[in-house]
């Protein structure tokens, strides 16, 4: 069994065999496009449920592996959320997640979006939870804090796809929390200038497979 959403769920289902993929995430239009997603490829050992990780009520102990991409570092309360998802586990069971580590200002994404560096002067809850989880330390004292054991932490570096061209990348930029929460008071044309401004420099990033920034992730793994 696995607990995760949309493309991980849907490759957990593949390699469950016999057994069981659950999907959980707070967004119902999420969860009903993974929903069609599953049926459109014919996947029948998997389910969706809208709810909350960190608290849902899981039928009790018996989740194999717990995974997550990208997803954990917003937890309201860290140890608290993964004790939770620890008990949902069944003995011997496998946590594994990514997740982001620290930029520097020199990094590929603070190349595409400079232009907004002058408006970063405060960062946004959800910025602020993209930095709870960054130093390996940090990771294991929260870990070990919740009863897990034989934490693993490997750096990977992996291009990150931001959209099908320059254009595309530069919605889906502005389109994030941090972004809107940044940019909410700004004026409408400054917001077009600065908008032109990351798409040029997006442009930088385009590939045949689309827009690509090289970045790297944590690859956390523990036992129960």
């Amino acid at each position: 069994m696995g607990c995760g959403t949309g493309l991980t769920t849907r490759m957990a289902a593949r390699k469950a065999g016999n057994g069981h993929a659950l999907g959980i995430d707070l967004s119902e239009p999420q969860r009903e496009r993974a929903r069609r997603d599953a049926a459109a490829e014919g996947i029948a050992n998997i389910a969706f449920e809208r709810g909350d990780a960190q608290v849902h009520p899981f039928d009790g102990p018996g989740f194999d592996v717990v995974i997550s991409r990208g997803g954990v570092m917003f937890f309201a309360d860290l140890v608290a959320a993964f004790e939770h998802l620890r008990e949902a586990m069944a003995p011997g069971g496998r946590l594994a997640f990514v997740g982001p580590q620290p930029g520097d200002a020199g990094n590929a994404y603070a190349r595409a979006t400079a232009a907004l560096t002058p408006y970063l002067r405060e960062p946004s809850p959800a910025a602020r939870g993209m930095g709870s989880l960054l130093a390996p330390e940090r990771i294991t004292d929260v870990l070990t804090a919740a009863g897990f054991r034989d934490i693993e932490i490997s750096p990977v570096n992996a291009d990150m796809g931001f959209g099908a061209d320059a254009r595309d990348a530069t919605d889906f930029v502005f389109s994030m929390a941090p972004i809107r929460h940044t940019l909410r008071s700004v004026d409408a044309d400054v917001l077009a200038g600065l908008r032109d401004q990351v798409r040029d420099a997006l442009g930088e990033f385009e590939t045949p497979l689309g827009v690509r920034i090289p970045g790297g992730v944590w690859v956390v793994t523990a036992g129960r």
